[in-house]
C-alpha cells in the first residue's frame, strides 16, 4: 500500500495503473503516429484497457497493429476482431502468410513462425510511419526484456542496441528520435504476471476462454503440450491425446505450449500463478529455448 500526500491509500495495482496511464498520455502528447500492438493476448488486452481508461470519455487516439503469423489460435483472433469492432478501433494486420506466399519470407523447417514476424512488423512500422509502438513486454518475462527501458529507441532499421538505452529517473521519459527511428514503449514493463491477473480480476476484464482450463487435443513435443493443427504437428511418431489444459500466454500455435490445469476461474488462475516457480515464457514458449540469447538476438533484429 502507498499513502499519498492527501492521506489516501493506493494499492500496488493502483500505482501500476497510474504509471501506465501516465505513459500512454506522455506518448499521446509527444509523438505524432503511435500504434498499439494488439494480438488478443492478455497483455495486449490489458494495454488496451489501460489506454481506454487513460483517455476516457474520449476515444483512444491510437490505431492497433497485429502481426498475424497465420498460426494463431482461432478463438484469440475471434476475440481480437470482436473487441476492435466493439470499441470502433482501427486495426492494421501484417500477415506472415502473405510474406511467405510472395516469397519475401521462407517457411522454417520446424514450422515455427514467431521468428518470421520481424520483417512484417518492421515494414508495417515503416509503411505507416509509426513513431511510437506500444508493446506488452514485461521485465519479469525474460532476461532480454528485463534490459529494456519503458521508452526503448530503435534505429532506422528497427534494430535495438542496449548501449543506447536512456536513463529514466523520476518517470521522465526521453522520446527524442531522428527521422526514420522510432521508440518502442512498454507501459506494463514493471508489472508481473501475477499483477496482470490480479488487475484483470479487479477490473472484470473479459479474456479469451483459452486462458482457462478446458479440454483440448494436444501432443507432447520438447516437454510442452502443443495444439494439433495444420501448421505441422503432430508428426507421425507424436501421439495426440485429450487433456485438460490452459494457456498462460498465447502466440504461434507451433511454439506456444499449454499447461495442465484445473483453473477455470480468475481466482483459481491467480492461485495457480502465485504457486508457480516458472515464468510464463519459460514454461510455455519453445522459441525462447532455442538458445540462451534467443530473445535478445531477435530483439536486436527488430522483434519485440
Amino acid at each position: 500500500m502507498l499513502r499519498t500526500d492527501a492521506g489516501t491509500t493506493l494499492s500496488h495495482l493502483d500505482v501500476l495503473e497510474s504509471e501506465a496511464v501516465h505513459i500512454f498520455r506522455e506518448v499521446a502528447g509527444e509523438f505524432e503516429r503511435p500504434v498499439i500492438l494488439f494480438s488478443g493476448g492478455k497483455d495486449s488486452i490489458l494495454m488496451l484497457h489501460l489506454a481506454l481508461k487513460a483517455f476516457a470519455p474520449a476515444p483512444v487516439p491510437f490505431t492497433l497493429l497485429h502481426v498475424d503469423t497465420g498460426h494463431n489460435f482461432p478463438e484469440v483472433l475471434e476475440y481480437r476482431d470482436r473487441v476492435v469492432a466493439e470499441h470502433g478501433l482501427r486495426l492494421h494486420v501484417a500477415s506472415v502468410q502473405e510474406y511467405i506466399d510472395t516469397g519475401k519470407l521462407r517457411e522454417r523447417p520446424d514450422g515455427t513462425r514467431n521468428p518470421l514476424q520481424t520483417v512484417p512488423l518492421t515494414e508495417a512500422i515503416q509503411q505507416h510511419r509509426f513513431d511510437a509502438v506500444f508493446g506488452g513486454g514485461r521485465r519479469d518475462e525474460e532476461k532480454a526484456r528485463a534490459k529494456e527501458r519503458v521508452f526503448s529507441l530503435r534505429d532506422e532499421f528497427s534494430q535495438w542496441d542496449p548501449r543506447r538505452q536512456r536513463p529514466e529517473l523520476w518517470q521522465l521519459y526521453n522520446g527524442r528520435h531522428a527521422p526514420g527511428e522510432h521508440v518502442r514503449v512498454f507501459p506494463i514493463s514493471n508489472w508481473t504476471e501475477l499483477d496482470v491477473w490480479q488487475y484483470i480480476e479487479r477490473e472484470s476484464i473479459e479474456l479469451p476462454q483459452i486462458y482457462f482450463a478446458h479440454q483440448r487435443e494436444v501432443f507432447s513435443r520438447s516437454g510442452m503440450w502443443l495444439t494439433a493443427g495444420d501448421w505441422g504437428g503432430p508428426k507421425d511418431h507424436e501421439r495426440t491425446e485429450t487433456r485438460q489444459v490452459r494457456y498462460r500466454t498465447v502466440g504461434d500455435m507451433s511454439c506456444t505450449g499449454a499447461v495442465d490445469s484445473d483453473a477455470t476461474t480468475l481466482a483459481a488462475v491467480i492461485t495457480e500463478i502465485a504457486a508457480s516457480r516458472l515464468t510464463e515464457r519459460g514454461a510455455t514458449r519453445a522459441d525462447d529455448k532455442m538458445s540462451e540469447a534467443a530473445m535478445e538476438d531477435r530483439k536486436r533484429e527488430g522483434y519485440f
